[in-house]
């Protein structure tokens, strides 16, 4: 009887009244606590995902709004193309000229710098041109001879085995071209008006090259200052800094690297057609000097023109030597070359080279395949300084 009287008085309210619903042994109601997490509230769709699949998520969208912002720029590039390349050859001359301004300017004045390496640098290339002319000004005779003997050796190998191409059948291709070149030499015409156009659009692009080179030589630094200091906030400037200089590294380095390659590729293709005797030796040595500016496309195209050329002025076995020089330049190019020379540059891997390439021409065609792997080194360069946190500077008291 003690004991319950105990128990009432322990579970009694305020003035001795007992609460609501209360049993005697039990515990009390408003002591049982449920947990946060256990409230009974609406869960949200997106937490009822899985996570991997959130942040696939979040980054798609990130992904498609960068997309979107990287093809406007390149149709906004597209609509300026003329500007757009003349800017990029205004670089590659700052990148092949700077070092020689800088050497120079250690005895001479920098505008006297500028104008001497850029004038010896258009002496040099016009005397290889006026080289290039004489040679296929002086062989032009001898040239049409080989060129049409030639064409009667390839008649008949194509009437040996494996082709067994019969002399009416011959006769029968070369009236078709004629006719296809009679037929439609209004539109082969046209094509050469506009070829003329294009003509006057390279040397306006050349100018403008020419004359931003000046600029970019004489005081680059100086514009890149005033850019970073004029455009950005004062808080973005010193990562845009490290960024920018990061990628004018990445391009220097490797405009340097790849005319290095280049070089070397045309000096020894032109030894071997010396030595092969192949007509238009020294043409076909600037001509894969050039196009040794698209890697691993350029060189090969090139020495498939010397191998025509080869096989039309030489004969099979000379053309077969080419062929045999194409597989010897690709791999020195791929393994020796490009590894030791561009090692101060962007290193990438011969897969992201070749997607780059195929991407970048089409795209933009041979301009979209030379500037393609540049663009590439530029912007892992940027990535890769961008994401490298910066020493901390000297604390001050």
């Amino acid at each position: 009887m003690g004991d319950a009287r105990r128990r009432t008085r322990r579970t009694a309210g305020p003035g001795g009244r007992r609460r609501t619903g209360e049993v005697l042994g039990s515990r009390p109601a408003y002591s049982v606590r449920l947990p946060p997490t256990a409230r009974t509230e609406p869960v949200l769709v997106a937490e009822r995902t899985v996570p991997w699949l959130r942040v696939a998520a979040a980054y798609a969208w990130r992904l498609i709004l960068v997309g979107i912002v990287v093809y406007g720029i390149f149709i906004i590039i597209g609509s300026f193309q003329l500007i757009a390349v003349a800017l990029f050859l205004a670089l590659i001359i700052t990148s092949v000229l700077r070092p020689l301004t800088d050497l120079l300017n250690r005895v001479l004045p920098r505008p006297l710098c500028v104008a001497v390496a850029l004038v010896g640098s258009i002496l040099v290339l016009l005397t290889l041109l006026a080289l290039v002319g004489n040679a296929v000004a002086g062989e032009s005779g001898r040239l049409a001879g080989e060129f049409r003997g030639g064409v009667h050796r390839i008649e008949q190998w194509l009437q040996r085995p494996p082709f067994r191409l019969s002399p009416g059948r011959l006769s029968e291709l070369q009236s078709q071209v004629t006719h296809y070149i009679s037929t439609h030499r209004a539109s082969l015409l046209s094509s050469a008006v506009s070829g003329l156009s294009r003509a006057v659009e390279v040397v306006t692009g050349g100018a403008l090259a020419l004359f931003a080179s000046v600029f970019f030589i004489h005081s680059g630094e100086r514009l890149w200052g005033w850019m970073r200091d004029e455009l950005l906030p004062s808080g973005a400037r010193p990562a845009w800094d490290r960024a920018g200089r990061a990628a004018w590294r990445a391009f220097a380095g490797y405009t340097r690297g790849i005319i290095i390659v280049a070089a070397t590729n045309a000096v020894l293709v032109g030894i071997s057609l010396l030595v092969l005797r192949v007509p238009l030796a020294l043409p076909l040595t600037l001509l894969e000097f050039f196009a040794a500016f698209v890697p691993l496309v350029g060189s090969p195209v090139a020495l498939g023109v010397a191998t025509i050329v080869a096989l039309a002025g030489r004969g099979p076995l000379t053309a077969v030597a080419v062929l045999a020089l194409i597989v010897v330049i690709g791999q020195l190019e791929g393994h020796v070359l490009h590894p030791l020379v561009m090692s101060w540059a962007v290193r990438l891997h011969p897969l992201v080279v070749a997607v780059s390439v195929i991407a970048g021409s089409i795209v933009a065609g041979v301009i979209g395949a030379v500037v393609a792997v540049p663009l590439v080194s530029v912007v892992w360069s940027v990535l890769r300084a961008l994401r490298a946190v910066p020493p901390p500077g000297p604390t001050h008291p």
